[in-house]
């Protein structure tokens, strides 16, 4: 008999969640590694999947190996691969390890990667692209952590300035009146693995467009269990959806243990339809693959309809009804 083949590798979660995409793979104890190609922004490096490695900036939340495990190769691969310096921004207490840990392949390979290490303390804001930039806050997990949230920065006139012509606010502004008000936009939290606490409830962060949230347990008595590690149960995610203002929760980190359909049925039962309604998971091919699909068909209806024609989907089913007619 014929020895069975290796397993097959599972394809990375996608999401996209406007404007933003989401992906990446995260599966508790074993890797997180995730990507949003329009901030050029990873959060964590479990592992390296070679999709991450266009990333230039890449937050680190802890030093926990499914969290960390990939960070020297995935410096490696931007230099071989000519993609530059990876950036990576961290907390600023784990800084020191990070370079201990970089030196000890200096070491080994006899060579030395360059990248640049970008510690932070809480809420020191860093610049990742024009008008975006990200600030960490202080977690609780069994080794230091942070989250982070990313912010755009947008200028809008003063009120007061509002129905002023064009050629008198040049005028103002010449003359060194400042007639707008700079905003901070919270685009994106990561809270990284965490138990729930004061920090969940930022501003910034129950006001992000989109949050993404570990959520490691969902058995009803794996409450303890959750506490012991330091990570999040399903009940706190329920509990915190009350005071969120996001548009989506992606959920991360779960345990390949969990089965999936469970997984959807504890939070639509604790939550409620509503707040169930924002939650999503980022490793739940299937519904994440059907969603997508349905994204495109509304996006092709819309170009259609903007340019008075029908869209591809719905040209094809019209000739086959004609066909059958």
């Amino acid at each position: 008999m014929l020895p069975k083949p290796p397993p097959r590798e599972p394809s990375l979660g996608f999401l996209y969640l406007p404007p933003y995409r989401l992906y990446g793979e995260s599966i508790a104890g074993e890797s997180t590694s995730l990507m949003v190609p329009e901030l050029d922004l990873g959060f964590d490096i479990g592992s390296c999947p070679r999709a991450i490695l266009p990333s230039k900036h890449l937050a680190i939340t802890h030093g926990h190996m499914d969290h960390i495990g990939g960070l020297a190769y995935y410096c490696s691969q931007r230099r071989f691969q000519g993609m530059g310096n990876a950036k990576i921004i961290c907390d600023a207490r784990i800084a020191g390890s990070i370079k201990r840990m970089m030196e000890g392949y200096v070491d080994l390979e006899r060579q030395r990667t360059p990248y640049d290490l970008v510690p932070l303390l809480p809420d020191q804001p860093y610049e990742i692209k024009n008008n975006m930039f990200i600030r960490g806050f202080e977690t609780e997990h069994t080794a230091p952590s942070f989250g982070y949230v990313v912010y755009e920065r947008r200028t809008k006139l003063k009120p007061e300035f509002a129905d002023l012509p064009q050629e008198k606010l040049r005028e103002l502004k010449d003359r060194g009146v400042e007639i707008v008000r700079v905003l901070e936009i919270p685009q994106i939290a990561y809270t990284g693995d965490t138990l729930p606490g004061p920090h969940l409830l930022r501003e910034d962060v129950r006001k992000a467009h989109v949050v993404i949230s570990e959520c490691t347990f969902f058995e009803p008595d794996h409450k303890e269990r959750a506490k012991i590690g330091m990570h999040m149960h399903i009940d706190d995610i329920a509990e915190w959806l009350r005071v969120l203002e996001c548009q989506h929760i992606v959920l991360v980190h779960v345990s390949r243990r969990t089965d999936m359909q469970f997984a959807k049925e504890r939070v639509a039962k604790l939550s409620g339809a509503k707040n169930a309604e924002k939650v999503l998971f980022l490793m739940d091919y299937r519904t994440n693959k059907a969603r997508y699909e349905a994204q495109l068909l509304e996006a092709e209806a819309k170009e259609a309809a903007r340019l008075g024609r029908r869209a591809p989907v719905q040209a094809a089913r019209a000739a086959e009804d004609e066909d059958d007619a």
